[in-house]
C-alpha cells in the first residue's frame, strides 16, 4: 500500500501511442483512468513492457523504474524465476474452489521469517490486509474503535482513511482531530477513529488512555510514507507496545510496504512484537496479494471449526495458485544477503542525493530507509505529518521535479517517493543521481 497520490503533469509532447490510448480510456473510465495512483495531467504514459529495473512506454521510451508498481516489484519486471513459476503454474489451472499446496508453501515461507508470524491468512490486497487485521482485532477484543497516526496511509478502508490528508485548516491546534477523507464519510466512522500524533510518545499515550476501554487496535506503519518516510523512533514504538498491552488493545503493524526492510519484516528490524502484521506487495511476486499474520491466539478468530464467534474471511481469489507461486519465488529470491545488498544500494542513493543537494546549495532533502526513499523540497526537520506537509510553493516544486525526471526517463511517484529493486546496480543509481542533479538545477533556476 502506498500513499494517496498528488496529481502531477506529464509533458505535453507525449507520444501519439499514449495519447491515443488515453483518448480511448476517456470513453470508458471516469477521468480516463481506473487507478488514481497514476493520475497525471494531461495523462500518464502507458506502459508497454518491463524488464529488470526498466520499463518502456507505448511510444518506446525507456524509463528507469523507481516506482515498481508502487513498491510491489522488489525483483523488478519479468524476473526469469518468477516468470517460469507463473507459467508452469498457469498450465495446471489458475484458480480453484479448493485449497492448494501453493498456499501452504507460501504461508510456511513467510511464517519462517519471524516468530511473530505464527499463523497467516491470505487476502487480495494491502487494503484488505489492514481491514482484515482491524476486523480480527475487533472480534478478539469485542471493541469497535481503532487508533491510527495522523496522515498515515493504510489503504482504502473507511476507518484508516480518517485524517489521511488533513490540511492546516482542518487538523486542529492541539492533538490531531479526526477528519473525514472523502465527502460522505459516515460520522460514525469518524467518531470511531482516534488520531495519534507521530513520534510523540507522551501525547500518543495520553490519547490512547483516554479511549483505552473502547479501542480494539492501534494501527502503525513504522515507516509511514505520507508522514515523510521517516522511521518511528524506538521510544515511540516501545510506548505504543507498552500502553496497548496494558490496556488490552492489539498493536497492528502495517508492513504492506515496510516488510521489504528486513528478512523478518520491519517489526524484526525495529525490535517490536506486534500482535498482528498486515502484509502485501512484495510477498506476491508482482501479482495481487494481501495477508494478515500474527499471534496464534489472535489469529484463532478465523478458526471456523468450533463455530461462532469466528470471523468469516472468504474471497474468491484469496490464495489463488498464480499469486502463491509467484510469491514463493519472490520470497525465495529475497534472502538476507540479497536484502543487505539492496539496502546498501539504498544507502548509496540517499547519500548521493544528499551530496547533490549540498553541492547545488539546493533547499531539498531526502528521507527513507533500506531500499525506500522520498524527496522533499525543503530542509526543515521532519518528525511528523505536519512538519512534512508541503506549502503550495513546495508542492509546485515537487511537481516540476517529478515532471523533469519523467521527461528524462526516470520514474518516481508524484509525491517524490521511490524504491529500489534487486536488478538495480550502481550504474542505475548513478543514472538517477545525474537526472536528479539536472532536475534540481531546472527546478531551482531563477
Amino acid at each position: 500500500m502506498v500513499e494517496a497520490t498528488a496529481v502531477s503533469t506529464y509533458p505535453s509532447n507525449t507520444g501519439t501511442a499514449s495519447a491515443a490510448l488515453y483518448a480511448r480510456a476517456l470513453k470508458v473510465f471516469p477521468g480516463g483512468n481506473t487507478r488514481i495512483t497514476y493520475a497525471m495531467k494531461p495523462f500518464a504514459p502507458y506502459a508497454s513492457r518491463g524488464a529488470g529495473a526498466y520499463v518502456w512506454d507505448a511510444d518506446g521510451k525507456e524509463h528507469l523504474d523507481l516506482v515498481n508498481n508502487f513498491f510491489s516489484l522488489i525483483h523488478g519486471h519479468a524476473h526469469p524465476d518468477i516468470v517460469r513459476a507463473i507459467t508452469a503454474c498457469a498450465a495446471s489451472g489458475t484458480a480453484f474452489g479448493l485449497p492448494t499446496e501453493h498456499e501452504v508453501l507460501l504461508a510456511e515461507a513467510i511464517c519462517r521469517r519471524s516468530p511473530v508470524l505464527q499463523e497467516i491468512r491470505f487476502v487480495g490486497s494491502g487494503t484488505e490486509a489492514v481491514m482484515t487485521a482491524i476486523k480480527a482485532a475487533r472480534a478478539y477484543t469485542g471493541r469497535a474503535k481503532i487508533a491510527k497516526v495522523e496522515g498515515a496511509y493504510h489503504g482504502a478502508y473507511d476507518h484508516v482513511e480518517v485524517s489521511l490528508d488533513p490540511t492546516p485548516q482542518t487538523w486542529g491546534a492541539g492533538d490531531p482531530s479526526p477528519v473525514g477523507y472523502v465527502r460522505g464519510t459516515p460520522p460514525s466512522v469518524i467518531a470511531d477513529t482516534v488520531v495519534l500524533p507521530f513520534n510523540d510518545p507522551e501525547r500518543a499515550i495520553a490519547c490512547i488512555e483516554r479511549h483505552g476501554s473502547t479501542l480494539a487496535a492501534v494501527v502503525i506503519d513504522p515507516l509511514p510514507s505520507r508522514v515523510g518516510l521517516i522511521a518511528a523512533t524506538s521510544d515511540y514504538l516501545k510506548a505504543l507496545r507498552e500502553v496497548t498491552q496494558r490496556l488490552g488493545i492489539l498493536l497492528v503493524f502495517d508492513e504492506v510496504i515496510s516488510f521489504r526492510l528486513h528478512h523478518g519484516g520491519a517489526h524484526t528490524l525495529f525490535g517490536i512484537s506486534p500482535d498482528l502484521v498486515a502484509l502485501a506487495k512484495v510477498i506476491g511476486g508482482g501479482l495481487p496479494v494481501g495477508a494478515v499474520a500474527g499471534r496464534r491466539d489472535v489469529m484463532a478468530v478465523f478458526d471456523w471449526r468450533d463455530g461462532k464467534p469466528f470471523l468469516p474471511a472468504g474471497g474468491t481469489f484469496n490464495a489463488n495458485p498464480l499469486t502463491m507461486t509467484a510469491g514463493l519465488a519472490a520470497m525465495t529470491l529475497l534472502t538476507p544477503a540479497v536484502l543487505a545488498e539492496l539496502n546498501a544500494l539504498g544507502d548509496r542513493l540517499r547519500a548521493g542525493a544528499t551530496a547533490v543537494f549540498r553541492d547545488l546549495n539546493a533547499p531539498w532533502q531526502i528521507t527513507g530507509l533500506g531500499s525506500l526513499f522520498r524527496l522533499h523540497p525543503h530542509q526543515r526537520p521532519i518528525h511528523d505529518y505536519r512538519t512534512c506537509y508541503p506549502t503550495p510553493v513546495e508542492r509546485e516544486a515537487l511537481s516540476r521535479l517529478h515532471r523533469h525526471l519523467l521527461e528524462h526517463g526516470v520514474l518516481i511517484t508524484p509525491t517524490g517517493s521511490g524504491a529500489l529493486s534487486t536488478p538495480m546496480r550502481e550504474a542505475d543509481v548513478e543514472r538517477f543521481l545525474s537526472a536528479l542533479r539536472d532536475a534540481v538545477i531546472a527546478v531551482t533556476a531563477p
